[in-house]
């Protein structure tokens, strides 16, 4: 099954802060709950994992992460991603992402994606899959945000010439239940007209 996801997310940071978080990729997986890079192969390569809990078990996919394209100028970064679980469920995404700046010093974050699954996950169908990926996205860009918020205040205490620690921001962790959950409970309030 094959889902197409176009997404913009506003950044509480300007541009700059923002391309230093999304042109490194080691960084920029930090943002995914539960993704983590466990080895860069080499400039362009690396290898990862991501977590996800379902109630009290864990599902554990690893994969593979190819940069396609870096471009500074229009700060967009392309690249590929590909994974499978031992239980034989794969899925590969082909990412264009993209800052650009936005009104107050602020920045927008523009990612577009064509995500493949097969395996039990493409069982969930189109509907289901756009709606968990939206949770797991606003996830995603809510770090994001965060992230490159402190790097801008990191940068502004350093110019300053004021020593301040950027604070660490850690993803929450990604739990299918709570997904899952929010999709029954937003179901029923379409049904019932109620939220």
């Amino acid at each position: 099954m094959q889902v197409t996801l176009d997404k913009q997310y506003p950044v509480a940071a300007p541009p700059e802060a923002a391309w230093r978080v999304l042109s490194n990729v080691t960084e920029l997986a930090t943002c995914m709950p539960g993704a983590q890079i466990t080895e860069m192969v080499d400039d362009t390569h690396y290898k990862g994992s991501v977590k996800v809990k379902v109630g009290p078990a864990t599902a554990a996919f690893a994969g593979t992460i190819e940069v396609l394209g870096v471009d500074a100028a229009t700060r967009t970064l392309r690249m590929l991603g590909k994974g499978a679980d031992k239980a034989g469920s794969s899925a590969s995404m082909e990412l264009t992402a993209r800052v650009v700046a936005a009104d107050g010093g602020a920045s927008t974050l523009l990612g577009k994606a064509e995500v493949v699954v097969a395996g039990k996950f493409a069982q969930f169908g189109g509907r289901m899959m756009n709606s968990v990926s939206d949770m797991i996205l606003a996830q995603f860009a809510d770090t994001f945000s965060q992230k490159a918020a402190a790097l801008q205040a990191a940068s502004a205490a350093e110019a300053a010439s004021a020593p301040a620690p950027a604070p660490v921001v850690a993803p929450k962790e990604l739990n299918a239940l709570a997904i899952l959950w929010a999709l029954v409970r937003g179901l029923f309030s379409g049904i019932f007209g109620r939220k």
